[in-house]
């Protein structure tokens, strides 16, 4: 009767969350360093992100445009040849709650500042990314197929991008 109950709770709260996996807490040691600039993340708790590896090794980062800088390229950052990055976590900016960036929607532009200049500002809903948006003066709401290694090193060097 306990597995029936048991497995009957597992079906139940997979149906909830759609099939997607639970994101876990983003959790750093005063002492993390971003894994592309080298700045201490921990000062910037609610900017915190992180890169799970394919080797099982876990990378930090001070905002999403540096945690898609060693997206796009791991081995410039020092992984080790072949690794990649298996999975991808930010924190939602208003509830803080972890989201998977794969599902994610991030806001471009506006008046809200990362912990190193313009950055992406992450959302698990497009509603609550084009909230954020019309509030801030946000150039354009993102999914993350949206993002490219070229539009995050233009964000990183701060330079203007002109939008279509």
């Amino acid at each position: 009767m306990k597995n029936i109950l048991l497995g009957v709770s597992l079906v139940m709260l997979l149906a909830v969350l759609g099939g997607r996996a639970l994101a876990v807490d983003i959790v750093v040691k005063k002492d993390t360093r971003c894994a592309v600039c080298g700045m201490f993340v921990a000062k910037y708790p609610n900017w915190v992100t992180r890169a799970t590896l394919s080797d099982g090794q876990t990378e930090y980062f001070d905002g999403v445009k540096d945690m898609m800088a060693y997206f796009f390229a791991p081995q410039k950052y020092g992984a080790k040849a072949g690794v990649t990055v298996f999975e991808l976590t930010v924190n939602d900016y208003y509830t803080l709650s972890p989201v998977n960036a794969k599902q994610a929607f991030f806001v471009m532009g506006g008046d809200v500042p990362g912990p190193m200049g313009p950055d992406l500002v992450p959302f698990a809903s497009r509603a609550a990314a084009e909230s954020f948006s019309h509030d801030h003066h946000g150039q354009k709401v993102l999914a993350f197929s949206d993002l490219t290694a070229e539009l995050i090193e233009k964000i990183r060097s701060g330079s203007k991008m002109m939008m279509h």
